[in-house]
């Protein structure tokens, strides 16, 4: 309650100062607030969001443009002065630049570049060349490095003469003349060691580093494991070319995340706010996954055509049809959830395919034992609440509904696990088996292993 207050209060002194037109206290409200509440202003002020851009100081100007949602950082950029909009870019840290940049058309991108200052220009154009969700393109150049020969004296200097316009200065990255990445120290170590040692006698040589081509995915697993705050980016020649820091891997995981839960919904992922994007553009988005699900659906209407005549000699398998295909859809979809949640986690990986094998057999037969279960007392029971729906072979129909649930539930799980293996193994995101695409699979098959299972209780009895 009370953090509503505050946000309350903060409106209301934002309506009464933008309402004085006083620029002077304008400004001065705006640079007071902290950053976070001050995009919220531009949220609920959307008619605002350029003057309040054009009255922050820019370097918070710049703090606060950068945490925006894109569509924000689209309108600001497009109606901000022309001027506003050079201080603004240049402003940027390169990788926030070049985040932002590689969502513009290439028209836009080009117009955008050419009001950057000719360093950064050069930084952003070298930043946009490096692949696509490459560490190449959320990398920045600005870090302080040091020589292994200088002494904690001279390292303690370049860090006040260079450190104002690096992103961080937790760690500090030693190099020697070729430019090459020698390792990483820590400032606190420079702070407790004597003016006059040598970083050479600081030094382990156990840095972590990340490629230039790297997957930007991979990156964050090793921020993980290494409790870093940043990290080196070397090319393959173990050049120094700049450092991630860990507010771009959270944007990245943020996004990796999203447009996962959005393939596992069956759809293929948004590369912009649901709300933002144009109307036919999300149909595409939507409509070939629905397309594949449906052609995969009519497989299930020709496996039940192949299986016509013993349908018309006993109607009542296909009142049970639903409940067999729907248990192994559920579990296909649970099981290739868990699978795709554990490899983005990086708590598996291909290699260990077998031992989810062996453990997803192991599941597959006690939760097709227990829903089989189910589906027999299910079906022998409900014999005596209507006594001609099964006939006089209520007991064999029982025991196809149990055993063919047990051989559903096997296979959906089965599937579900292995399927998004197989695809990481063919280079594929394995985020794309998704639930519907699992289910509608084991729909298929289901349709098969039930009547298999009916013809081999009922041969000779109803079949």
């Amino acid at each position: 309650m009370p953090i509503e207050l505050d946000e309350i209060s903060i409106q209301q002194q934002f309506e009464e100062v933008i309402a004085s037109e006083d620029k002077l206290a304008i400004q001065n409200f705006l640079n007071d607030q902290n950053i976070s509440d001050v995009a919220n202003l531009i949220y609920e002020n959307e008619e605002f969001e350029c003057q309040i851009i054009s009255h922050l100081a820019i370097h918070r100007a710049t703090s606060v443009f950068k945490i925006l949602e894109l569509s924000t950082q689209k309108r600001i950029i497009k109606d901000l002065p022309a001027i506003k909009t050079t201080e603004l870019l240049n402003e940027l840290p390169v990788d926030d630049r070049v985040a932002f940049l590689e969502e513009l058309p290439p028209s836009i991108v080009r117009d955008l570049i050419k009001t950057l200052d000719p360093d950064e220009r050069r930084d952003t154009l070298e930043s946009l060349g490096y692949p696509e969700n490459s560490m190449g393109r959320i990398m920045t150049p600005d870090y302080v490095y040091v020589y292994e020969e200088n002494t904690v004296a001279q390292v303690m200097e370049t860090i006040r003469k260079h450190a104002r316009g690096s992103e961080t200065i937790d760690v500090i990255y030693v190099i020697n003349d070729k430019g090459e990445l020698l390792d990483h120290i820590r400032i606190r170590d420079f702070i407790l060691a004597e003016p006059h040692t040598k970083v050479t006698e600081l030094m382990d040589g156990r840095f972590i580093s990340l490629n230039v081509n790297d997957d930007q995915e991979s990156a964050s697993e090793a921020f993980k494991m290494n409790n870093r705050v940043a990290l080196p980016v070397i090319d393959d020649n173990n050049i120094l070319l700049g450092i991630v820091t860990i507010d771009d891997i959270l944007w990245v995981s943020e996004e990796e995340f999203s447009e996962d839960i959005q393939k596992i919904g069956g759809t293929e992922a948004l590369d912009e706010p649901y709300l933002d994007m144009p109307f036919w553009k999300l149909i595409g988005k939507r409509a070939p996954w629905l397309v594949i699900l449906f052609a995969g659906e009519l497989l299930t209407a020709s496996a039940m055509s192949f299986f016509e005549d013993e349908i018309k000699k006993v109607l009542v398998l296909n009142m049970l049809v639903p409940l067999i295909i729907s248990s192994g859809g559920n579990t296909g979809s649970q099981a290739s959830t868990l699978i795709i949640q554990a490899m983005a986690k990086a708590e598996i990986t291909i290699s260990d395919w077998l031992t989810i094998l062996k453990r997803e057999v192991k599941s597959g037969l006690v939760l097709g034992g227990i829903l089989g279960i189910v589906g027999f007392l299910r079906t022998y029971m409900w014999s005596y609440v209507e006594p001609h729906l099964y006939g006089t072979h209520t007991f064999e129909l029982a025991m196809v509904t149990g055993f063919s649930v047990l051989g559903v539930v096997l296979w959906g799980t089965l599937a579900g696990s292995m399927l998004p293996i197989f695809l990481k193994r063919m280079k594929f995101d394995p985020a794309t088996s998704s639930a519907p695409f699992v289910a509608t699979l084991v729909d298929v098959t289901g349709i098969i292993i039930y009547f298999s299972v009916a013809y081999l209780f009922l041969s000779g009895i109803l079949l």
